[in-house]
Order: structure tokens, then C-alpha cells, then sequence
């Protein structure tokens, strides 16, 4: 169960990225977020309901359901969709993957939390891999500065991401599920990304496409309900530090499928990146005692 569970996640995870790639055009970024985070937030409330499990959360915890809302479901997704506009998913992805890694070093910041220094080693190891990944993507695009335009949205994005994850764990300190954390912060996320894309007179409309309303519940429904839910057993199951590795394959599968869908071009400096990503992921995950046994 735990191995199916894990390659679901992964699988899952991996893809949403191109799925993403595939909602940009006809409709505005923002109000595809805003669709997606209503059809996902509806779908966890009834499951909330059908499990019988509370569905309103306590007054004290608003604040923290508004930022994590506007951090986790609303920027943080902004910054990744219009960063696939310059580039591929599969890249995206391997910033995301560094997500983990940022959780421990704004831990330490905001938290107070203690960081091994093998984290950030590892941390080094995957901005240097980024770098690595990225450069030959660039050549012939220095001039018009999309492509790191779009890493730069990329890394704020995950910094969103790392900033959501630490309200959620300040929730889940004082007894909140994620259940039912999740369900309130995406109706926040996608009320505030409704509000704004009205504000600014972006239309609501629907692009009557296979690929784009598929993408659309294919990102709401296995990317953000069963992909999420999958993890969250995970957790449970074999623990945080363990459930963890599943991100370090992501960028793996995002990489393959922009192969496919995005004609994404390899060569040596882009594989020796992907590995410093995945070594510079697996030396903060692993425990002490398997890093000792795997450097011996």
C-alpha cells in the first residue's frame, strides 16, 4: 500500500506541471487559478462532510487561514503559471523541488527551528544544479530576459509555497487539520484571485478545449484533492521525513513529460544539474546515520 500510495504521489505531482503549461491562453492565469481552487475546495468540503469531520474552523485560526490562503493558493500559483509561459515544466518543477529545503532555512529564520549543516550543503547543491539546468536553456535568450524572468518567478513562487507550508504547520500546532485547513485557505485563495480578476476586468470565460478543461480538473481533482490526500496518507503512514522523497522524483517525471509534450532538449550540463538537484534533496532528507553509511 505505502509503494502505491508513493508512486501515485509522484506520479500525480510530476505531471500537474504540464497540465499547467496546457491552461495558459484564452483565459487569464489568474482566473484558471480561481476555477481550480473552487472546484478543489468544493470537492474537500463535501468530503469533509461525508466523513462526518468538522467543517468550520475556530475564530483564532482566520488569520493564519488568510495568509496561508493568499501565500499557498493564491501567489504562489500566480508566480508558477506565469513562469511557464518562458519556461518548460519540467524546469518548474525542479524549483519546486527545492521546496524543502527553503521550509528548513525559513524554519530556522521565522522559527527558530535548528538546521544541520548538511542542509545546507544541500541547499548549495540545488541552486547550483538550477544554475546548471538553466544555462543551456538560455543561450539565445539573454537578450530578451524571459527565461530568467521566469526563474525568478519560479523561485518566488516556491518561497510562497515554503511560506504556506509554515502557516499550515502553525496550524496543525494547535490541532487543525490539514483537512480542513486546505478546504478554507483555497476558498480564500481563489475568492481573493475572483475579487482581483474583476477588478481588473479579466473575463471569465471558459476555453471549450478537451486539453484545457481537462488540465483544468485533472489539476483540481488529482492534483489538488487525490494527489494531496495520497500524500497526506503517506505522512501518516511512514512519516514526514520518509513521505518526503516522493519530491525529490518530481522533477524526474515533469523532465521526461516535457520531453515528450514540450520538446525539451537535453545534454550533459542539464543532466549533471538534475543530479545535483536530486543529491542536494536527498542529502537534506536522509537521516544522519544512512548519509554516514551512504558517504562511507
Amino acid at each position: 500500500m505505502n509503494a502505491f500510495l508513493y508512486l501515485l504521489t509522484v506520479l500525480i505531482w510530476g505531471s500537474t506541471w504540464i497540465a499547467i503549461k496546457w491552461q495558459l491562453g484564452v483565459v487569464p492565469a489568474p482566473v484558471s487559478i480561481a476555477y481550480r481552487f473552487w472546484i478543489a475546495a468544493a470537492v474537500l468540503l463535501l468530503l469533509l462532510a461525508a466523513m462526518r469531520k468538522p467543517v468550520m474552523p475556530p475564530s483564532r485560526a482566520w488569520r493564519y487561514l488568510l495568509a496561508q490562503g493568499v501565500a499557498l493558493f493564491c501567489c504562489n500559483f500566480l508566480c508558477f503559471y506565469y513562469a511557464s509561459q518562458w519556461v518548460p515544466s519540467g524546469l518548474v518543477a525542479v524549483v519546486f523541488s527545492t521546496a524543502p529545503l527553503w521550509n528548513a532555512i525559513n524554519g530556522r529564520i521565522f522559527l527558530g527551528r535548528a538546521m544541520q549543516p548538511q542542509v545546507i550543503i544541500g541547499a548549495l547543491l540545488g541552486l547550483a544544479g538550477i544554475a546548471m539546468l538553466f544555462l543551456p536553456q538560455m543561450r539565445g535568450h539573454w537578450s530578451d530576459g524571459g527565461m530568467l524572468q521566469g526563474l525568478a518567478l519560479a523561485l518566488l513562487g516556491t518561497l510562497f509555497f515554503s511560506s504556506g507550508n509554515l502557516l499550515s504547520s502553525r496550524m496543525q500546532s494547535i490541532g487543525l487539520t490539514p483537512w480542513l485547513t486546505n478546504t478554507w485557505a483555497m476558498f480564500i485563495g481563489a475568492g481573493v484571485l475572483t475579487i482581483a480578476s474583476l477588478a481588473l476586468g479579466m473575463p471569465f470565460d471558459i476555453e471549450p478545449s478537451a486539453r484545457y478543461i481537462g488540465s483544468l480538473f485533472y489539476l483540481a481533482i488529482p492534483g489538488s484533492v487525490i494527489g494531496f490526500t495520497a500524500y497526506l496518507l503517506l505522512v501518516g503512514r511512514m512519516g514526514p521525513d520518509k513521505a518526503a522523497y516522493c519530491t525529490v522524483l518530481f522533477p524526474v517525471v515533469a523532465l521526461t513529460i516535457s520531453t515528450v509534450f514540450e520538446g525539451y532538449q537535453w545534454s550533459a550540463l542539464a543532466f549533471a544539474g538534475l543530479a545535483c538537484v536530486l543529491a542536494g534533496n536527498l542529502l537534506a532528507f536522509l537521516p544522519m546515520q544512512r548519509r554516514v553509511r551512504a558517504i562511507a
